[in-house]
C-alpha cells in the first residue's frame, strides 16, 4: 500500500519565497473544484492539480527550484491573459520546442496529446504540450502563473 502524502507535506518542502503563493493558489483552485494528487519522486514531491479529471498544473522540483507545468487546455477562451506576460516568460514560451504533431500529425507518437496553437505578441506559436508552459516559479512571474491557472480553472468549470 502506498503512503498518502498531504498538501502540507509538499508545502513544507517549498522554499519560503514561494510558500505563501503556492498555499494561496491552492486554496483558490480548491474553491474552483480542483483536486490535488501528491506523489513522491526522486527530486521531491510531484503535485498535480486536476479540474474535471484533467491535469491543469504540476509542481515539480528541479535543481534550480520549484517549477510549474501548466496545461491550459482552454487557452483559446482567455488569450487576453498574454497581455500581462513578462518578457522573460514570453521568451521562454517562444524558445519552447515546436509541437511536431501540430505541424505533421504523423511526426510524433500518436498517443502524444497535441500541443498548443496560440498567438503571442502577434506571432503564431505551435508549442509542445510537455514543455511550453514549464516555468521556474519566482516572484516576477507569479502574477502571470496565477492569472493563467485561474482562467483555466474557471473556464474548465464552465466546459
Amino acid at each position: 500500500m502506498s503512503e498518502k502524502y498531504t498538501f502540507d507535506d509538499f508545502l513544507s518542502t517549498v522554499g519560503g519565497e514561494n510558500q505563501e503563493f503556492v498555499r494561496e493558489l491552492h486554496e483558490e483552485l480548491t474553491k474552483l473544484g480542483c483536486k490535488t494528487e501528491i506523489k513522491q519522486a526522486k527530486s521531491g514531491y510531484v503535485v498535480s492539480c486536476l479540474q474535471n479529471n484533467k491535469t491543469i498544473l504540476n509542481y515539480v522540483f528541479r535543481k534550480k527550484g520549484l517549477m510549474v507545468r501548466i496545461y491550459p487546455n482552454h487557452l483559446a477562451d482567455y488569450m487576453e491573459v498574454f497581455d500581462t506576460i513578462s518578457d522573460e516568460l514570453a521568451n521562454a514560451l517562444q524558445d519552447a520546442p515546436v509541437c511536431k504533431r501540430l505541424l505533421d500529425p504523423s511526426a510524433c507518437n500518436s498517443k502524444c496529446a497535441m500541443g498548443y496553437d496560440f498567438i503571442l505578441r502577434g506571432q503564431r506559436q505551435q508549442k509542445c504540450r510537455s514543455s511550453a508552459f514549464l516555468f521556474l516559479l519566482k516572484n516576477d512571474n507569479r502574477a502571470f502563473v496565477k492569472a493563467l491557472l485561474l482562467n483555466e480553472a474557471k473556464t474548465a468549470v464552465q466546459a
